[in-house]
């Protein structure tokens, strides 16, 4: 098809197709309630030593890159959207292709980087038995305040793209967030999906 934007909205199509803010926070929360067996065992490693801790850092980047491309790439979305009854497609209606999909997870891959450089930073300014002596809690104190300006420059950063884009999915009226406009993706709802692309061939036929 066409690189063409898909038209706000559809004739003959009553419904908003493109999915707004409260259910894709929705199958965020469903995303970490999926992944929270994977969460609570990577604390566990994490926990063991400072060395495991470390060893840790990367696996996660790859496990993140995974779930938000490969998945996006093959079925169109993570869990929790496909529960959810949503999907990521390309801006003119085509499935997504590996460069869409990692484009669209580019900046949270970036930040992902920065966090594991910021750990990784703090992690060393802790001796292994200070480490070890020291509870879940307690340790995450110490962590914030032993390295504070790097941790805040990444839990600043986070919340920075996750507020934009917030803000960019509620202006816009095919609900796209920054990651969409950088990927060139709109998040429909999944029932649409065949109605949206017979339109658009239609369309292009005339």
């Amino acid at each position: 098809m066409k690189n063409e934007l898909l038209p706000a909205r559809f004739q003959g199509i009553n419904e908003d197709v493109y999915a707004g803010f409260w259910v894709r926070v929705a199958a965020k929360l469903l995303d970490f309630i999926i992944l929270l067996p994977i969460m609570g065992l990577v604390l566990y490693v994490s926990s063991i030593s400072k060395s495991a801790n470390l060893y840790i850092l990367i696996p996660n980047i790859l496990f993140g890159l995974a779930f938000e491309v490969l998945l996006v790439k093959i079925y169109g979305g993570t869990p929790g959207k496909l529960i959810m009854g949503l999907k990521i497609i390309q801006k003119n209606s085509d499935n997504m292709d590996w460069k869409a999909s990692f484009y669209r997870y580019s900046v949270e891959f970036i930040i992902a980087i920065l966090g594991v450089y910021v750990m990784f930073l703090t992690l060393n300014l802790i001796d292994d038995s200070t480490y070890k002596s020291l509870g879940f809690l307690k340790r995450n104190q110490l962590m914030s305040t032993i390295n504070p300006i790097p941790m805040k420059i990444q839990s600043w950063t986070s919340f920075a793209w996750f507020t934009i884009g917030a803000i960019v999915l509620i202006s816009n009226s095919r609900k796209r967030t920054t990651h969409d406009f950088i990927a060139g993706t709109v998040v429909i709802k999944s029932i649409y999906l065949n109605e949206i692309r017979e339109i658009m061939n239609s369309t292009e036929s005339v």
